[in-house]
């Protein structure tokens, strides 16, 4: 079946994904997402609300029919043109060398980052040492005054026993 020889009656009735794929049929070419919805909604007569409000439903379709393949990039091709192993080399495509070296850098900034935490980090904990050390030794200080108090309550005791 091809577009030409259907009706506008006989497209209307169509859905959007069969459109679609009679389109990349006949063109035997990919598509960006965006251009093949224009060519459909175009095909369909679709006004441009119409075409915003079922953006949506072709992607959810193109997604679950098995007649069609994503390529990356938001480009749709159809499965029977490609064989597995080709779809995968596509999907995957060329790496961008600026994007990494990008990415590197940052890393690289946040590696330094780290390392101006890690040093502020240590700073804070050593003062958190030494406050609590000086905290433990004016708690021993203060425990010694207890035990000056205890001593002279364990001698009144002592003589109270003797007493009975």
């Amino acid at each position: 079946m091809k577009l030409a020889e259907l009706s506008k009656e006989e497209i209307q009735e169509l859905s959007m994904v069969e459109v679609a794929y009679l389109v990349m049929k006949e063109t035997k070419e990919p598509f960006n997402y965006q251009d093949l919805l224009k060519k459909v909604a175009e095909l369909k007569g679709m006004s441009e609300e119409q075409m915003l409000d079922r953006i949506g439903y072709l992607y959810t379709d193109l997604n679950i029919d098995g007649r069609f393949v994503t390529l990356g990039d938001n480009r749709w091709g159809l499965r029977s043109w490609y064989p597995l192993e080709q779809v995968e080399e596509e999907i995957t495509g060329p790496t961008k060398k600026k994007a990494k070296a990008k990415a590197e850098e940052e890393v690289d900034e946040l590696d330094e980052n780290i390392e101006v935490f890690d040093d502020e980090f240590e700073d804070l904990e050593d003062e958190l040492d030494e406050l609590a050390e000086s905290e433990d030794a004016d708690e021993e200080d203060e425990e010694f005054d207890e035990g000056d108090d205890i001593d002279e309550l364990d001698d009144e005791f002592e003589e109270s026993d003797d007493d009975l």
